[in-house]
């Protein structure tokens, strides 16, 4: 397996949760690329890591005995043409590098897993989902609010009808203040993304996830400022999303919550559904989960002494095996996505070229229809909206229309854009 990316996403979540279906069995060697050595340095000395793992290990691309200041922006292409066919590549790099490092590992006949959002434009996405699907290589993508329990518990009442039609909702999510003087000052600029972008696109997939109602209108205006190096970003987002059968989501998104707050971030859905003479409602305050606490010493995601704890994304704690091990959404959608791979590979091991390629594509069609895993097939209305939201933004919010008839594509309401 190779990690392409050694930032937050690995740090927090990615090489843990691998980490711990590497010692179940179900992972092998690890590798890790990144542009630097920095990040794979912080990496191997991060002390939480070591004692929830102790004894695991990783190898680092560049080696650590290569100058800081040198990067090596193709490297994880010799890394990946050094692997052995049918292994799995997970993707968590800059959202505008997705396309290409997915292409790569594709080329290189590797299962994708790819943080979201998978890709910026809807044909990217049929892209990769034509090339996987011929090659019979699964590709997901890594939108961890699905396997809440909350999300899924929704889902099935939406399904039966306990809340009738969504009509109108609103999604927020505010990340830390302090991700501003991390690596997004260098690459989370405001020609390439946006808060409603990389974050936003969770509450995006998940409407859709509860509904199956698809976008067919949006409207994102931002707010620019500075991070601490200069560099211009949208450091807010406001948007709004039309469905199909004219619903509206108001989604809000920034990187601003501030580093003396309680919580680890701000982030809420409330969603109000139309029944036969009554109304229906979904609300889920995630910034608050009931738990909280107060240090002798400042331990929060900032230093702040009273938090409020989330136990369901991800939390390290004792379990049964040596170290700590992973619980939380977050490692259940990491470890549905790996153990899918690892349970196609088991069961075309004993089979011909031609008998493994018919088999893991039936898999590949069972997992797209099922809908929980997401993946190019199933959950492609994102790259729709991330598209149109794109447009809009730059457009001072102008509303975008998505249109699915014939070939999918999205069109300006104003064609002056």
């Amino acid at each position: 397996m190779t990690i392409v990316g050694g930032g937050m996403i690995t740090n927090d979540l990615l090489l843990p949760s691998l980490y711990h279906l590497q010692r179940t069995g179900v992972v092998g060697n690890i590798n890790i690329c990144s542009l630097n050595n920095i990040p794979l340095k912080a990496l191997k000395e991060n002390r939480e890591i070591q004692e929830a793992f102790p004894g695991q290990d990783f190898a680092p691309y560049p080696s650590l005995s290569k100058s800081p200041n040198s990067n090596f922006p193709e490297l994880y292409k010799e890394v990946l043409a050094k692997m052995s066919p049918r292994q799995t590549v997970v993707v968590a790099v800059p959202d505008q590098l997705h396309y290409e490092v997915v292409m790569e590992a594709l080329w290189h006949n590797q299962h994708v897993l790819c943080v979201k959002p998978l890709v910026l434009r809807y044909e990217q996405a049929k892209e990769i989902e034509k090339i996987a699907f011929e090659k019979g290589l699964f590709v997901a993508v890594e939108y961890h609010k699905r396997f809440d329990r909350r999300s899924l518990i929704a889902r099935r009442s939406y399904e039966r009808g306990d809340f009738g039609e969504f009509i109108m909702g609103e999604a927020k999510m505010i990340e830390p203040y302090f991700y501003r003087f991390s690596n997004f000052q260098n690459w989370f600029t405001a020609d390439k993304t946006d808060p409603f972008v990389y974050i936003g696109c969770h509450h995006v997939d998940l409407v859709y996830f509860i509904t199956g109602l698809k976008p067919v209108e949006v409207s994102v205006s931002g707010v620019k400022g500075k991070f601490p190096n200069g560099n211009k970003g949208y450091l807010w987002a406001n948007g709004r999303v039309r469905y199909e059968n004219g619903a509206l989501l108001s989604v809000i998104d920034g990187l601003g919550y501030p580093d003396a707050g309680a919580g680890n971030n701000e982030q809420c859905l409330i969603m109000f559904c139309e029944g036969n003479g009554k109304t229906g409602m979904i609300k889920h305050n995630d910034q608050f989960r009931g738990v909280s606490h107060c240090y002798l010493e400042g331990l929060g995601c900032a230093g702040s002494q009273f938090n409020y704890v989330n136990p369901d994304f991800y939390r390290l704690v004792p379990w049964e095996g040596p170290g700590y091990g992973p619980v939380g959404y977050g490692f259940d959608s990491v470890a549905a996505i790996v153990n899918t791979i690892h349970r196609i590979e088991n069961e075309v091991a004993s089979f011909s070229k031609d008998e493994s390629l018919k088999k893991r594509r039936q898999t590949i069609k069972d997992v797209d229809k099922k809908g929980i895993i997401a993946t190019p097939a199933n959950s492609y209305v994102n790259e729709l909206v991330i598209e149109a939201a794109r447009v809009s933004i730059l457009n001072d919010g102008d509303a975008v229309k998505i249109i699915y008839k014939d070939k999918p594509h999205i069109e300006p309401r104003h064609r002056s854009i």
